[in-house]
């Protein structure tokens, strides 16, 4: 039971403090595991370009290399489809994803083809999605190929830009009304590959124009508690709901692509960066593969974008041990794992969750392990005791351009538990006289160790259990759990929550008072403490012995014990035994008597065959021809054998046996007996004409 406990308190650490700090852990090799397992191969390739480069990219990013090889396969595949004039925009433009990671060879020749098909697609484009693809294809081709431009850049910029709304949203058409932060990304996107493959600097006011569209848009922009940052759509083209994270990996990619090709600032606060990445670690490893790219391709666009790149407090652990002397463990990471620029890492406050009072701990730096890369505080301030606190953690950057760069926002919060043993004194069990209060029975505990201890108690009487707890640096500690249990030998149980008064913890039950409450069952109660706490490394559940108690008989109308609940795995344990009492045998008669009736029911039988040896047999009638005589002698053959058949069923057959027997004799003689009574029948008809 004692193990129990403690699985059951560990557990429940885990759950209370590990999830929200493991909201905002960088990238680790959990996701590497992730991609190799969603991203699998069909048939020796992925199911379509879309999904091969997914794949690809995702596997760049962590920086997996042990990958399938799909290099033939993929090089076919988009031979294949820059190749013919009939596949589409789409197909097009991810054949040119999958090119830039895969790098095949497309020989010059299909490098103009392109070129040509996707300037004509842009100048024949009617909705958003038309010019994304097209313009994203030729600024795929553009960064193997300088010399690609757009003619009319500026008119393009200006028929994409007709689809945004005033509140930074956009549509996929003219046609339809429905706009979303899903295609806001999408078009910012698009729009970036315009000002790329422009030949000359676009009209400032556009930019300007786009600028302010942006800002409105991350007006809409909604947020958790934690800080994290994500955007959210219905209804994308009034058909397909998008999910939060992939409408927000769409922003995150047009808006990174955009401040890529733009000069100055997006006027963006620089905590939106890192609100959108934490939004995008808090997911943690995805189930879908589809979701799992858009989250490392946003994480990757965020790692490298030219607004603001965020960097993420972590701790390995957030469990410190004041018996082990842990100490306190910081990292200081970009969002996909990177070491971050020199900086130091303070603590500045520490709260305890269950006070109010100013912050026992005074500003501390923590010291660089440069082979480790982690911060560290190797002792924790004296002023620290077992409990659960909110850390708060500030970055300091050594080079002051790196503010410029990098964000970590004001203050980190972080929620730490110290544990520690509890010293548990001065346990002691006694009974009480009722009307005097005097002791009648008093017993020491050991409750570190084991305990059998045996009282007795009438229903004047009362039982008191009393100890202490400190903590290690000799506070007072209040468990989460004070409990005494009694529990009578007929399984029912009374539980009591054992008060406190700063270090004393005393209880007192008054069995004149308890008598309904225990049924007025008398006899022996076995005793139970439980002392637990999520911080407290030496919780216990401990059997402390047993009491004696005498209680008064119940009244007419006293309450009775409920029923005690019935396991239900019981069911299939061992049935009791089944006993079946059979009638006693009726009294049978002599053995004698028997003989003698069998005797007489013999003598007939034995008249029969004297009778046939005095008159003998008459066998002038029977036939001579071959086939009546073997009739014949089927015929009575078959007599003989239903007279046998009598025999066994009165030795051996059951009536069902027999009667199946029967049935195939009785056809049997049937036919004979027809053909052997029609032969004698024939015969005699003769001679009686003759």
């Amino acid at each position: 039971m004692a193990r129990s406990l403690a699985g059951f308190l560990v557990l429940f650490l885990f759950v209370s403090i590990c999830e929200p700090a493991s909201l905002f852990q960088p990238i680790s090799d959990s996701h590497r595991s992730a991609a190799l397992e969603l991203f699998t191969l069909d048939h020796g390739s992925f199911k379509s370009l879309e999904e091969t480069y997914e794949a690809l990219r995702t596997f760049e990013v962590l920086g997996i290399e042990k990958t399938p090889d799909v290099t033939a396969t993929v090089c076919h595949s988009i031979s294949e489809t820059v190749g013919p004039s009939s596949s589409t925009q789409k197909d097009l433009f991810y054949a040119l994803k999958v090119n830039s990671i895969a790098e095949c060879k497309i020989n010059e020749k299909a490098s103009q083809a392109i070129i040509t098909r996707l300037n004509a697609a842009v100048k024949g484009a009617s909705s958003l999605l038309d010019f994304y693809y097209s313009v994203g294809g030729l600024v795929l081709i553009k960064s193997s190929k300088a010399d690609v431009h757009l003619a009319d850049a500026e008119g393009v910029f200006r028929s994409v830009k007709a689809f945004s709304q005033s509140d930074g949203r956009w549509r996929y058409s003219s046609n339809n009304p429905e706009s979303s932060a899903f295609a806001a990304g999408i078009a910012l996107e698009t729009l970036a590959g315009i000002v790329s493959l422009a030949s000359s600097e676009l009209d400032e006011s556009l930019i300007s124009t786009l600028k302010n569209d942006i800002s409105k848009l991350f007006d809409s922009i909604e947020k958790y508690d934690d800080g994290a940052l994500y955007f959210d759509d219905k209804l994308v083209d009034g058909r397909e709901h998008q999910g939060s994270l992939s409408t927000t990996s769409s922003v995150v990619r047009g808006l990174t692509a955009f401040a890529a090709v733009t000069a100055g600032s997006l006027n963006l606060p620089r905590d939106k960066m890192l609100g959108l990445a934490k939004f995008f670690l808090g997911i943690g490893v995805p189930g879908d593969a589809k979701d799992l790219f858009n989250q490392i391709d946003s994480l990757a666009c965020l790692e490298s974008n030219r607004v603001s790149i965020p960097l993420i407090l972590s701790l390995p652990s957030t469990v410190l041990s004041l018996t082990k002397k842990d100490s306190l463990q910081v990292r200081v990471n970009t969002v996909l794992g990177s070491n971050a620029p020199p900086l130091t890492v303070k603590l500045v406050e520490a709260f305890s969750s269950s006070s109010k009072d100013a912050s026992p701990v005074e500003s501390q730096e923590l010291k660089f392990d440069t082979g480790t890369a982690v911060h560290i505080l190797n002792n924790l301030p004296k002023s620290i005791d077992v409990g659960s606190y909110t850390f708060v953690f500030e970055i300091v950057f050594h080079e002051p351009d790196h503010e410029k760069i990098y964000v970590t926002g004001s203050q980190t919060k972080v929620p730490i538990f110290v544990t520690g043993l509890i010293k548990i004194e001065n346990a002691e069990i006694t009974v009480l006289d009722s009307d005097l209060g005097s002791i009648e029975t008093q017993k020491k505990l050991d409750l570190a160790g084991q305990n059998t201890v045996s009282l007795a108690a009438n229903h004047l009487q009362k039982l008191r259990l009393s100890f202490q707890l400190t903590t290690p640096h000799g506070r007072a500690f209040k468990p989460h759990q004070a409990l005494l249990k009694l529990r009578h030998e007929s399984k029912v149980e009374h539980v009591f929550v054992v008060g406190n008064s700063g270090k004393q913890f005393e209880i007192i039950l008054n069995f004149l008072g308890l008598v309904e409450k225990f049924f007025y069952l008398s006899g022996r109660y076995d005793i139970e403490l439980t002392v637990g706490d999520a911080v407290m490394e030496n919780s216990l559940l401990r059997s402390i012995g047993h009491i004696e108690v005498d209680l008064p008989e119940p009244p007419e109308k006293a309450p009775r014990p409920p029923p005690q609940p019935v396991d239900p795995y019981s069911r299939y344990g061992p049935k009791a035994e089944i006993t079946h009492i059979f009638r006693a045998p009726e009294k049978l008669p002599p053995k004698e008597l028997s003989l003698a009736f069998l005797g007489l029911t013999i003598l007939p039988l034995l008249g029969f065959l004297i009778g046939l040896l005095r008159l003998g047999v008459n066998l002038k009638n029977f036939p001579t021809k071959a086939v009546p005589a073997t009739f014949a002698i089927l015929f009575h053959g078959g007599i003989g054998a239903v007279l046998l058949l009598y025999v066994l069923f009165w030795l051996k057959l059951d009536l069902f046996q027999t009667l199946k027997l029967v049935g195939l004799l009785g056809v049997f003689l049937v036919f004979v007996g027809h053909r052997i009574l029609s032969h004698l029948a024939a015969t005699s008809a003769k001679l009686k004409s003759a």
